[in-house]
């Protein structure tokens, strides 16, 4: 299904629909057979395309598209009066806009000059702060002749989004990863290595001081909501004959403490996952993970062995303290299938819990040797490769597979992680 083009103006650019972005997820039920229901198509019931009529609706300040299904009644658009909703309570109203999904409101800024300063509302952001999030989206992010570019797929809403990303330096950049609202990225600005945070929403961000010892390693994002604070942790590194020390940057205090630095260890991957105030890690040498407890500050070993043929693993935080590790088992390309373990925290030890399905597993990886890139966030889990423009993403409480299709996903220098809209996450 094609993008529906439509387009609204923000402060500093367009959040709009991806014109050429597909915005289907099509489900894939847990026995790998394909949901071809039409009763599960949204908006069509069991009628021939033919049948289908195309009604053009015209909204304020909006073009767009529905279909309707033949014999089902077309109501007139319902005209809203003016004078009744001129007259709703300051409260009622950012309590409703508080609940309009994030990128609907740009849509609307244009309504009036009253909505077109919604954002710098406090009481607007206080309401927005208390409903429920709008959901998991996926950020891709990508330079194309070097500018930034930004695409955001929302699952609820299942439709691409551009993010305009000019408002960032022009630096060497990569993206590290979300947390909250708040995106983090660090890069070399010249020959110094920077840090810097960014609502994408809002189109605020701030480089963060640099690190008592100040050279490139493995970053991580986490955000508090609660006392609306983020922290960055810098893992311990080896840097030519010395090693590095953890840093943990506390947006409280605008500053990097020095941590401990973690035992000598042969890290197996750079990918790491937090989840209860933990940071975990692979390490070949003691076989197991590495922990690193935010709250009390220091490293611990955990003795969990690893399957038996495992080729590549992913460490992917769930939710409640879960931890999973996903990855390839098998020698040889006809005998290798995709796998996703929990870590049993009692009798430290990986437990299966599910395999995708063959048919899924050869058209994510064509090749035996070919790289995917794995990550998760509440119990999702997403998969994309390097020569797909698809996404596969499994959902680990429902055990549903789905695949996610999208130009965003196309560019083989693509960066991907998971992303919660948020006006409220403040960089500060």
């Amino acid at each position: 299904m094609a993008g529906s083009g439509i387009s609204s103006e923000s402060g500093s650019g367009a959040f709009r629909d991806d014109e050429n972005c597909h915005k289907q997820v099509s489900p894939i039920r847990g026995g790998g057979s394909r949901n071809t229901s039409p009763s599960g198509r949204v908006g069509s019931r069991n009628t021939s395309p033919s049948r289908q009529k195309v009604i053009k609706t015209k909204p304020r300040g909006l073009d767009e598209e529905t279909v309707a299904s033949f014999g089902k009644v077309v109501h007139p658009d319902v005209q809203m009066e003016d004078n009744i909703w001129a007259m709703l309570p300051e409260d009622l109203l950012n309590e409703i806009l508080a609940r309009v999904p994030p990128f609907m409101i740009f849509r609307l800024r244009s309504v009036c000059k009253r909505w077109n300063l919604i954002l710098q509302d406090h009481s607007f952001l206080k309401f927005h702060s208390q409903v429920p999030s709008h959901g998991p989206c996926l950020l891709t992010f990508w330079k194309n002749s070097q500018t930034p570019q930004c695409s955001v797929f929302s699952l609820p809403l299942k439709t691409w989004y551009r993010i305009p990303f000019n408002f960032l330096p022009q630096w060497a950049f990569w993206l590290v990863g979300s947390s909250g609202g708040l995106v983090c990225f660090s890069g070399l600005d010249g020959l110094t290595f920077r840090t810097l945070v960014c609502n994408p929403l809002t189109q605020t961000w701030r480089t963060l001081p640099s690190m008592n010892y100040d050279q490139q390693r493995q970053l991580i994002v986490v955000v508090d909501r609660t006392d609306k604070s983020f922290k960055v942790i810098a893992t311990s590194d080896i840097y030519g004959d010395r090693s590095l020390p953890t840093e943990v940057y506390d947006s409280k205090i605008d500053k990097w403490t020095v941590h401990q630095i973690m035992p000598a260890v042969n890290l197996c991957s750079s990918k790491m996952a937090y989840c209860d105030s933990r940071l975990y890690l692979e390490t070949l040498s003691p076989l197991g993970l590495m922990m690193y407890r935010l709250d009390l500050g220091y490293w611990e070993h955990i003795p969990a062995k690893f399957p038996r043929s495992l080729l590549d693993g992913y460490l992917v935080a769930g939710t409640h303290k879960r931890l999973f590790l996903v990855g390839r088992i098998g020698l040889y390309s006809t005998l290798q299938s995709m796998r996703i373990w929990e870590l049993d925290h009692a009798k430290i030890m990986w437990v299966e819990i599910s395999r995708m399905p063959p048919k899924y597993f050869r058209a994510l990886l064509r090749l035996s040797a070919e790289r995917f890139e794995c990550f998760g966030q509440d119990n999702l889990i997403c998969f994309t490769s390097w020569n797909q423009g698809k996404g596969l993403l499994y959902d680990v409480d429902k055990k549903v597979w789905s695949w996610i299709a999208g130009c965003a996903l196309q560019s083989f220098n693509s960066q991907v992680c998971f992303y919660e809209p948020r006006f409220d996450a403040s960089v500060h």
